[in-house]
């Protein structure tokens, strides 16, 4: 009997230690940096004053971005630089910046390394909760965030932005993807800075960035024609 419950316990102890080593870890979860190959900048050809805007790379030689990112300019196209190279870009379909802030391009998929015409980036099916751990990728680096409670925007603003962040000036600007941290697929699109000017105080001259809005995934699946879904 001794033997038997001895026998028992080890082989408990044997199941728990291989469930502990199957579960994973900080260590073994894939790094924020890997959402970077899919981050893009997107400038003007002839290059514009300003620097570039940023933009995400869906697969299939498709590249999202926010509308204002690329509104025509006289006598200038847009150019995605990715991978170390700078294409050409055409408009698939163009938004505006106050009502659909975003724009569908299109590059030459067969220019891109094989390695970057292999690659899928999945939209989010999930819709953003308050507090879910978030990353803006630009091609320079990544930064954590997390969505913020709608309610906590002053009243003008909470329906209108009801997809916002609140690091302003750690995470990346117009056009740059954010990110599902846990699942890594893309979340929304940063579309603008959200502004008040204090009613007293000191600062009360002075406007103050409090968030950052993001276009949701759900209506950039809207907003991509259906021939062009994957």
């Amino acid at each position: 009997m001794r033997r038997m419950i001895k026998f028992c316990l080890a082989l408990v102890a044997l199941m728990l230690r291989g469930y502990a080593h199957a579960q994973p870890t900080d260590h073994a979860r894939p790094t924020d940096d890997s959402l970077r190959i899919y981050a893009v900048d997107i400038w003007q050809d002839p290059p514009q004053s300003w620097g570039p805007g940023r933009g995400v790379y869906l697969g299939k030689g498709l590249v999202i971005t926010a509308a204002h990112v690329v509104t025509p300019v006289a006598h200038t196209k847009p150019r995605v630089h990715i991978a170390g190279m700078e294409l050409p870009a055409t408009a698939v379909r163009e938004g505006d910046f106050e009502r659909v802030d975003l724009t569908l391009l299109s590059i030459n998929e067969q220019k891109l390394p094989v390695y970057l015409q292999m690659r899928r980036m999945p939209l989010c099916e999930n819709k953003p909760w308050p507090g879910e751990p978030v990353i803006v990728a630009i091609p320079e680096g990544t930064a954590r965030s997390d969505i913020m409670l709608p309610s906590l925007l002053p009243a003008q603003f909470q329906k209108r932005f009801s997809t916002v962040i609140g690091d302003v000036a750690t995470t990346g600007n117009s056009g740059s993807g954010v990110f599902d941290a846990g699942q890594k697929c893309l979340l929304g699109i940063m579309s603008r800075k959200i502004t008040v000017r204090p009613t007293s105080g000191a600062g009360a001259s002075e406007k103050k960035d409090i968030a950052k809005y993001f276009v949701p995934a759900s209506a950039i699946r809207a907003f991509i024609p259906p021939e062009y879904r994957f």
